[in-house]
């Protein structure tokens, strides 16, 4: 379909029935992207397999999309093939079954928020650029799905292999010290800085928003602190509502991408500027800025997460910093107050829930 800047025509004036529209672009689009008709029921998958019936329904649960009667026919051929293949990790790579389907729960949990992700930011865009209703903007990104879809599906394996390839590197880096002498093998694996950013007064500056306002502004809000985090060398580990998590691989970078954020997301803020179109804080209650805390310590890394009491204690200090400040912790200020660029000052000792008592410092950049 052309994209001359004007949405498609509906019949000239003639009344077009929504559902039955709905339900033709539905069954052409499910033929594209699942690869035919489905033809087959967990039973003959299972057959097809020469495996259980439990397993291969175990299997679609963990994906994320079950189905209550093994006898119904809902599977295509690509369904078959992906069981295919989840058999074969088993018999031809030697996984266990249950490493297999924590694979595979991965693979669905994180295609199901991508999926919506990616289909809202479209629907959003028919809506800006057509001036649509919310309803006719999401007929038409239906309609538009099948042109899109393969370029979408493009970038994503492109991004999923470059974010393998960079695993790989960091294992690589890893590696030797992981097995030199002196490290602890009852640690937690993982030497990270982790931190938090959570924005201040959430709730009260964004009282009374609409959706549409609200979910610009907690997109902007996730795409400046992603910036800000991947700019500075360090990665998101996952965005918590008001809040983002981070890691880095050193403590230097943890430090660069902290104060980044208080800087970006508050301190550097020309309000007027981020009030207007397609500013931070656009259709918000004011200048939501952020306060952070981070240390430098050990965590496991599981289920696309971090783990263990370094990310908790990050957490905390958040809770205590300023609006616009960093806070971290004396061993983590130990390790950073060798460094030029940082001032460390050492704030009075609190009780942090669920941690104890505690001397924050205050993370600063050095004076140029």
């Amino acid at each position: 379909m052309p994209d001359d800047g004007s949405p498609p025509a509906t019949g000239a004036g003639r009344p077009v029935d929504e559902t039955a529209v709905a339900e033709s672009t539905v069954g052409e689009l499910e033929a594209q992207l699942l690869g035919g008709a489905r033809r087959y029921s967990a039973h003959d998958l299972a057959r097809r397999a020469h495996i259980d019936v439990d397993i291969v329904r175990g299997f679609w649960t963990t994906v994320g999309l079950p189905h209550a009667d093994p006898d119904d026919t809902v599977y295509t051929e690509r369904d078959a093939e992906a069981v295919d293949r989840a058999v074969a990790l088993v018999r031809e790579h030697g996984l266990d079954i249950r490493t297999v389907l924590t694979v595979t729960r991965a693979l669905g949990h994180t295609a199901d928020r991508l999926a919506l992700w990616q289909v809202e930011a479209l629907v959003e865009d028919m809506e800006t650029r057509y001036e649509l209703d919310d309803t006719t903007a999401r007929l038409l990104t239906l309609d538009r799905l099948a042109d899109l879809a393969p370029l979408l599906e493009a970038q994503l394996v492109h991004a999923y292999r470059r974010q393998l390839a960079a695993i790989a590197g960091r294992y690589a880096a890893e590696f030797g010290a992981q097995r030199s002498p002196g490290v602890d093998a009852s640690a937690l694996p993982l030497a990270r800085a982790v931190g938090f950013a959570d924005m201040v007064s959430f709730t009260r500056r964004t009282a009374g928003l609409g959706s549409t306002d609200l979910s610009q502004f907690v997109q902007r809000f996730e795409a400046a602190a992603r910036d800000v985090v991947t700019g500075a060398g360090g990665r998101v580990v996952k965005t918590i509502g008001d809040a983002v998590l981070f890691v880095a691989d050193s403590p230097a970078t943890g430090a660069r991408v902290a104060l980044g954020l208080a800087e970006a997301l508050g301190g550097a803020l020309d309000v007027d500027r981020e009030q207007a179109v397609g500013g931070l804080a656009e259709g918000a209650r004011g200048v939501t800025p952020v306060r952070v805390g981070f240390v430098w310590g050990r965590v496991l890394s599981r289920f696309g997460d971090v783990f263990g009491p370094d990310v908790n204690l990050a957490a905390r200090l958040t809770d205590i910093a300023e609006p616009s400040t960093v806070l971290t912790d004396p061993e983590t200020a130990q390790v950073l107050g060798g460094d030029p660029r940082f001032v460390l000052d050492e704030r009075p000792a609190l009780d942090l829930q669920g941690i104890g008592t505690v001397t924050p410092y205050r993370l600063t950049a050095a004076p140029v």
